[in-house]
């Protein structure tokens, strides 16, 4: 099966928000996305909402609920965010860790340490019908306590295999990705994977990784977007999900 695509529209609303007004819009794009092959939409309203906003969550919901889509909600454990996952109804919600100051996400939770705050967050999920996903490192020898958080998915951080390209290292970071996939079907949780995701490295993950049943792609896919226009950037980035070789801009 190839891999979802689902394209993480931050970057879109973040340009909104250099301007205060209301263009680039995020549904615009969200329907562009799904015009163009796009299984679904993500976004990460983090607490400051210096790129999604609450009303954008709300819209990207809506619209993937008209178009029998998903939507996959990001963010940390704070109240308010889970609240309107529960409220929403959103397809998943990614529990993802943050930590003060960082641009983007640049680690996975640390279980079993941190099962206390997981848990029940997943279990209140679950219950309203949501699929829940967590953060995590590629490290196999977690994926027994991300099971015993009682979550349907992980989300392997893939920033420093998408780093490792063209060096020493890419062999054993492209091995740690499918250790940490296999070792999660293994204990019967489906996998999904992101970040630094772009043309170039994303077709030989489809290939080589089949555990992977999504990725959420977003800044590589949106910078894409400025040479090649939208549509057709999410239609290269479906068919590289398909593990098909495909022409990058050469910026990449």
């Amino acid at each position: 099966m190839p891999i979802h695509l689902s394209v993480n529209l931050n970057k879109v609303a973040l340009l909104r928000n250099s301007r205060g007004a209301t263009n680039p819009g995020p549904r615009r794009a969200g329907i562009t996305c799904l015009d163009a092959g796009a299984a679904g939409l993500t976004l990460h309203w983090r607490s400051d909402s210096r790129h999604a906003r609450v009303e954008d969550v709300r819209d990207l919901r809506a619209l993937c609920a008209e178009r029998g889509a998903e939507l996959n909600l990001e963010g940390d454990d704070r109240p308010e965010l889970v609240d309107l996952a529960d409220e929403l109804a959103v397809t998943q919600f990614t529990l993802v860790p943050v930590k003060p100051g960082e641009v983007t996400s640049d680690h996975g939770w640390d279980l079993p340490r941190q099962h206390g705050v997981i848990a029940p967050i997943v279990a209140r999920l679950k219950a309203r019908g949501i699929r829940t996903a967590i953060f995590v490192d590629a490290v196999r020898e977690m994926m027994p306590a991300a099971a015993a958080t009682g979550v349907d998915r992980v989300e392997i951080y893939t920033e420093p295999y998408a780093a490792s390209w063209g060096t020493p290292r890419f062999i054993a970071e492209l091995d740690r990705v499918k250790r940490t996939a296999r070792a999660a079907v293994a204990v019967g949780l489906g996998v999904n994977c992101g970040h630094d995701l772009n043309l170039r490295n994303t077709p030989l993950l489809a290939r080589e990784v089949p555990e992977i049943s999504e990725a959420s792609i977003g800044h590589a896919l949106l910078a894409d977007a400025l040479y090649i226009g939208l549509a057709e950037a999410v239609a290269r980035y479906v068919r590289a999900c398909r593990g098909e070789a495909v022409d990058a801009p050469v910026t990449q």
